[in-house]
């Protein structure tokens, strides 16, 4: 039987949200008066033929453009299905995301090979890419007819590609990955975590105190989550640092910090942090 449950919630002026339960992925459809833009595609054909089915249930105009919020499998894998479905539309990243998705995508395929027994292998290694079309660097705005939306690149983060999107006159700021709600932060082996908590001052300073600020997985936050958020990263951060600068062996650090988070999840904040700091902040030991 098919689904008929609608899916994207509006949760500002033309600014709608469908979250779905595979990886608590967030899906963002932006409305001006030439269309919709979309955000994120989802992390397969089959995900994203329900979004396409969303899109044409919810019936608030043709999908004018899409943007990847960065190079990770599960925020671009839908986007040939959505332009098959959709319609050809511009498709929108960072110069970095763009450059390093499809090799990204061939670990992500890599490790599906593997995963035998994954509920979700079939559809994901059945998955064509289609790579951005349209690349930026530092800041670029788009033209949805009676309103315009930035793309920004905060710096590195998640990603060194990672980009959000601020819509001004609704006052909604969408983080991708930089931002999640379901879970901490993924630090991952592509990471930056000792330039995140900057990133995050950065976006912060897009946003006001009545800013709807949607998390690339999870739901639906506000500045005060987002402060939170940067307040735990900073503490990683800062943690990598101290256990550094006094000799603390890297194979040690994760047992001797004091983590806002279990410390399962910051093996690679740990290698990186180590990796990234300058020699002179860190007391080397004597050989």
């Amino acid at each position: 039987m098919a689904d008929h449950t609608p899916r994207f919630t509006e949760v500002a002026p033309r600014v709608w949200v469908a979250h779905y339960d595979w990886m608590h992925v967030n899906i963002t459809l932006v409305g001006g008066s030439d269309g919709l833009l979309m955000v994120d595609t989802h992390g397969s054909a089959a995900q994203a033929r329900a979004v396409a089915d969303d899109v044409r249930r919810l019936g608030a105009g043709p999908l004018t453009g899409i943007v990847n919020t960065h190079e990770h499998w599960d925020h671009h894998f839908g986007n040939a299905t959505v332009v098959e479905q959709l319609g050809e539309v511009p498709i929108h990243a960072t110069d970095w995301a763009a450059e390093h998705m499809v090799e990204s995508a061939e670990r992500t395929f890599a490790k599906y090979e593997d995963a035998a027994g994954d509920p979700h292998r079939d559809e994901i290694l059945a998955t064509a890419l289609r790579p951005p079309t349209h690349t930026f660097s530092s800041v670029v705005q788009l033209d949805l007819g009676d309103r315009a939306v930035e793309l920004v690149h905060p710096g590195r983060g998640h990603t060194a590609g990672d980009l959000v999107v601020r819509v001004p006159d609704a006052d909604v700021l969408l983080g991708g990955d930089l931002v999640e709600e379901s879970d901490p932060p993924f630090i991952g082996d592509d990471s930056w975590p000792l330039e995140w908590p900057l990133t995050l001052d950065l976006v912060l300073e897009l946003m006001t105190d009545a800013t709807v600020v949607v998390p690339g997985h999870g739901r639906v936050v506000d500045k005060a989550f987002v402060q939170d958020q940067r307040v735990d990263l900073g503490v990683v951060a800062e943690t990598i640092r101290d256990l550094a600068s006094r000799g603390v062996p890297q194979s040690e650090a994760l047992a001797q910090g004091e983590w806002p988070w279990d410390p399962a999840l910051l093996v690679s904040a740990v290698r990186l942090g180590y990796e990234h700091l300058p020699r002179s902040q860190k007391r080397l030991p004597l050989v």
